[in-house]
């Protein structure tokens, strides 16, 4: 007798492979039994209606430190991920020394907007090294299984100290000691080593990423050393400002090391045929038999915008910053005094505020026709007479004015959309187009990160949802094309041999799925990170059963209370 079947579901694998109508069994932690008519089981699920598909392997998020406190990891676990992956963008916590604490939580806050307050409070530091980093990982039962990787940002801080903060160049003996530690935490179980070389990535106080400038050299012996392990991606975050010399020392990691090499690309205002360069770099390299690849996102990277967020089009004026720092409901009566709505109606963003956002965000004081009324559920693909620009002319008002009523309204919890890449042309095409394409790994949901003013760890439920099912303003994806790409795809790349997709053998991940169900809700700010510090969260409909490990954690939506998970060590 089994354990669990699942039964009579449409069973999407994670190949691939076209839908099939049949059965699901499991045995403990594993899959027994894909497809056909399984035998009995102490557990029925009937399936009816309903897609079977693996738990969703999510790459790209930010719960480094969150992970160490929480069992849970919400909103990603409500969303069918099972495993997710963090230690992205170059910054973590490990390898850390006592004095270094509090630079790590400002590099954390400043680069990924996760409250300092809460960090601070929730972090035990009961690590030095990264082994002793995922060590600590390892003790905490948890919901689902949790990977790492080590980041450039703590490991040089780590091994230069103040001169690292201060962006100086390493020695030699540094590099030598940084690339010894990263090969140190790849056999100890890091997936990878990422870094970043943005001026998007600031502390709190606007200073520059430690790793922002690190010499190529640096890179390439770091590169060597993940060749020597024999395992783990190498990632990163660049702004390309010299594309050639990018590419160069990208391209010499992946010849030394022969480890998978990615960068994470977006489409930019500024400059909207830079993707496809950067992509023909790509194809160059991979000519060459490079295994050079680019992380992609589903849907525009986007601020969500309203009253209770970091950020919103009136955060910027002075009278409306003053009023920011009271309680919500407080706030909210304040700004529904006319008086009150007539004074920041009458500034403009201050220099001074507008100083400390990174360039791309600056463009909440003007654009108003890139701001997009989010509704609910969300729509991340707006029209353009959905633009507060659009609607303002209508209504005979000005854009601040329309903008301001409206988040006023309700119950205050409303909130604008407002893409920031991937969004040049005012639709999904170009988002098509990265996906589509064969050397690009699906990630960017940042699940645990921007807590105060992006929402996308849901990004694997908009797959669903908006590829395959809803979109209306262009192609839509096949479903098989769009599990495989957030299953056995993100899986193989980095290297987790045992799940990913449905078959015999393998573990028991999984999600039972109403796809005509499937809904996304509005995001809503809570505070429920330590010290009260806040996060959005957006919850959904539509998840029948997530299991971990062949345990159900969730149930329509609700927690079992099972903490099958665990900390996931790389292999060779």
């Amino acid at each position: 007798m089994h354990d669990i079947v699942i039964r009579g579901g449409t069973i999407v694998d994670g190949t691939g492979a076209p839908a099939s109508q049949g059965d699901v069994a499991i045995d403990g932690d594993r899959l027994v039994q894909v497809g056909g008519k399984a035998g009995p089981a102490r557990r029925e699920v009937k399936a009816d209606g309903r897609l079977v598909a693996p738990g969703w392997v999510d790459v790209h998020t930010h719960y480094d430190g969150q992970a160490t406190w929480d069992p849970v990891l919400a909103p990603s676990s409500w969303h069918g991920a099972t495993t997710i992956m963090f230690g992205n963008c170059g910054v973590g916590f490990a390898p850390v020394r006592r004095q270094h604490h509090g630079a790590l939580i400002d590099l954390m806050e400043g680069v990924e907007d996760i409250p300092g307050i809460a960090l601070a409070e929730g972090l035990k530091w009961d690590w030095e090294s990264f082994p002793e980093y995922l060590d600590a990982l390892a003790r905490l039962p948890r919901t689902i299984d949790v990977a790492a990787q080590i980041a450039h940002h703590p490991l040089r801080v780590y091994v230069m100290g103040e001169r690292a903060i201060n962006r100086e160049a390493a020695t030699a003996d540094d590099i030598a000691l940084m690339a010894k530690l990263t090969e140190e935490a790849l056999r100890a179980g890091a997936f990878g080593f990422t870094t970043s070389r943005t001026d998007q990535h600031k502390t709190p106080a606007g200073d520059l990423v430690p790793g922002r400038y690190a010499e190529h050299e640096e890179l390439i012996a770091i590169g060597r050393a993940m060749g020597r392990a024999g395992r783990g991606a190498f990632g990163m975050l660049s702004d390309f400002e010299d594309e050639r010399a990018e590419f160069a020392w990208m391209r010499q990691v992946a010849k030394d090391s022969g480890r998978p090499v990615w960068f994470l690309l977006t489409d930019r205002s500024y400059d909207p045929q830079r993707w496809r360069r950067l992509m023909e770099g790509v194809h160059a390299a991979r000519a060459e038999g490079l295994p050079l690849s680019a992380q992609v996102a589903g849907r525009p990277v986007g601020l969500t915008l309203g009253l209770t967020t970091s950020l919103n089009p009136f955060a910027l004026r002075e009278a409306f910053a003053e009023l920011s720092k009271l309680p919500p409901a407080e706030m909210l009566a304040r700004l529904r005094n006319p008086d009150v709505r007539r004074a920041i109606l009458a500034q403009e963003a201050s220099p001074r505020l507008l100083e400390v956002l990174p360039p791309l965000s600056r463009q909440i004081a003007t654009r108003w026709d890139r701001m997009y009324l989010l509704g609910d559920p969300p729509d991340y693909e707006p029209p353009p007479e959905r633009s507060i620009a659009a609607l303002a002319a209508k209504a005979g008002v000005s854009p601040a004015e329309y903008c301001y009523d409206y988040f006023i309204g309700g119950d205050g919890g409303r909130m604008l959309y407002f893409p920031v890449t991937n969004y040049v042309h005012g639709d999904h095409e170009v988002i098509r187009e990265m996906i589509l394409d064969p050397h690009t790994v699906l990630g960017l949901s940042d699940g645990g990160a921007h807590c105060g003013v992006i929402c996308d760890a849901s990004l694997n439920t908009t797959m669903l949802t908006h590829w395959v099912r809803d979109r209306s303003r262009g192609p839509r994806l096949p479903l098989e094309f769009v599990v495989k790409r957030q299953t056995s795809e993100t899986a193989d790349f980095f290297g987790f041999h045992d799940r990913g997709r449905l078959a015999v053998g393998k573990k028991a991940d999984l999600n039972v799925i109403d796809f005509e169900g499937l809904r996304l809700h509005h995001p809503e700010m809570i505070y429920d990170l330590p010290a009260g510090g806040r996060r959005l969260v957006q919850t959904v409909d539509g998840y029948d059963i997530t299991l971990c490990s062949g345990v159900p954690i969730f149930e329509r939506g609700q927690e079992t209370g099972a903490k099958p998970g665990r900390l996931v060590r790389a292999t060779a």
